[in-house]
């Protein structure tokens, strides 16, 4: 089509899309999840997907995301708003500015992030974590932008990097590597590089960017509590990292038992993310509720009311889900992904460039990992010798790289600091960026002793 073959009308055309997105978000103030739907629909017919096709592809994207992600934020912003009502958000956060100090209090959202992120799916670790950085910024005076950036970065890098998340665990599979030394290795490179892109990049930026954080979710998950005694920080650590550690014992329990064991399959089912959070919620109504004296229907009150800010939220994460799978199913991913192939590199810098290229196409970090392992793993039998436990970590890292306006990841961030798009470009995009390239920097080190 236009003299182009279809490979490169299909680039051109999935560019002239996003773009398309931006200025209709940016210059005509169009709601992110109409924009949304009309940039899906318009790649897809422009794509030359059939017509049946194209509603399908945005409909199974959608649900896809929404099936879990729409869960999790579901059940974490309940208990979100159960750990805030009884103060028990406000008790992690007094705890972490006496340990820390005012002055390096982003260094502790970064590590706490790190150490809850390992288990956890991004979105858990967020909807967990969120509170904190509003009722911290709110106790300090600090940046929203400097708390907030160390927070994601320590989910973000654990989520790319460290089994037992989904995109490592199932590039260990493709790519034949060890788990044991993946997890070493991921936690080696992780560490330092959540460090450059949160605590450092985010002071950095919050200098230009300070953020302000959303008023409506403030006020629901980092008011002043009401009750006179706080929960004890034991109490409110054992309810928030429940889920963590039934999550982990799924993960011991998938690692030491063979398929089919009892205990493994009840693991299956409680260690799984929403049972996960759905017992941890379930606790927070004694903990957090009857507990601190909260009654029935004051409980039925404020979860019910905790839904209504995150409606937005669901519905432009969702609309992203779509316009991610019109990205795939029209054949973009498979393109880029392709062509990175044929460029004569390093396995470890091609498994990071095949990764990167495809996250910028499709926004999944996951898929990224799993399509990038997929394409490359025939390129690395040909050459002997090569780290396996590497190319998972680097396929790992370039899934990270540049989040834009196709990834739910980029519109929850936004829609929760309460920034433009221009400004999350410029803190969660470059944050994102930074931990792809300075992971990739540490992976090549690493690759020198190993």
């Amino acid at each position: 089509m236009f003299g182009m073959s279809h490979e490169t009308f299909l680039l051109v055309d999935a560019v002239v899309t996003v773009i398309g997105l931006i200025v209709l978000i940016t210059k005509f103030k169009l709601h992110p999840f109409i924009a949304l739907i009309i940039a899906a629909a318009f790649l897809g017919l422009t794509s030359g997907m059939p017509v049946g096709t194209i509603l399908k592809a945005f409909q199974d994207g959608f649900g896809g995301v929404l099936g879990f992600v729409g869960i999790i934020l579901a059940l974490g912003t309940m208990l979100g708003k159960m750990m805030a009502e009884s103060g028990g958000a406000d008790q992690i956060a007094q705890t972490l500015i006496r340990a820390f100090g005012k002055e390096r209090v982003q260094w502790a959202m970064m590590f706490a992030a790190f150490l809850v992120g390992i288990p956890l799916f991004f979105e858990i670790g967020f909807v967990l974590l969120i509170p904190l950085v509003f009722i911290v910024a709110r106790r300090t005076g600090v940046s929203i932008i400097k708390i907030g950036i160390p927070l994601l970065a320590g989910l973000s890098a654990v989520h790319g990097l460290v089994p037992p998340h989904p995109g490592p665990l199932l590039a260990i599979g493709v790519f034949g590597a060890d788990i044991g030394k993946t997890i070493l290795y991921g936690l080696i490179v992780a560490l330092p590089t959540a460090i450059i892109a949160g605590p450092i990049y985010g002071t950095f930026i919050s200098k230009y960017i300070p953020g302000h954080a959303n008023q409506e979710l403030v006020d629901q998950l980092a008011r002043e509590p009401e009750a006179a005694t706080l929960p004890s920080f034991g109490i409110t650590l054992v309810t928030v990292l429940l889920p963590v550690f039934l999550m982990l014992l799924k993960t011991f329990a998938d690692v030491a038992l063979p398929d089919g064991h009892f205990f493994r399959g009840w693991m299956d089912l409680i260690g799984h993310p929403i049972s996960a959070l759905l017992l941890a919620l379930l606790l927070s109504l004694y903990t957090f509720g009857h507990r601190q004296g909260i009654g029935s229907k004051q409980i039925l009150k404020l979860l019910d009311a905790s839904l209504a800010p995150t409606a937005a939220i669901i519905l432009i994460i969702g609309a992203g889900g779509g316009f991610k799978q019109m990205l795939v199913t029209s054949g973009v991913g498979d393109v880029i992904g392709h062509m990175a192939v044929n460029a004569q590199i390093s396995p470890i810098l091609l498994a990071w460039l095949v990764a990167a290229v495809i996250r910028v196409a499709t926004g999944s970090a996951t898929v990224a990992t799993i399509t990038g392992a997929g394409i490359v793993v025939p390129v690395v039998g040909m050459i002997p010798g090569v780290n396996r436990e590497l190319l998972v970590l680097a396929t790992g890292a370039g899934s990270l790289i540049l989040s834009h306006v196709n990834d739910a990841g980029f519109w929850l961030v936004k829609q929760y600091f309460n920034m433009t798009v221009a400004e999350t470009f410029k803190t969660w995009t470059a944050m994102e960026t930074i931990l792809s390239i300075v992971a990739l920097g540490f992976i090549m080190l690493l690759s020198l002793f190993v």
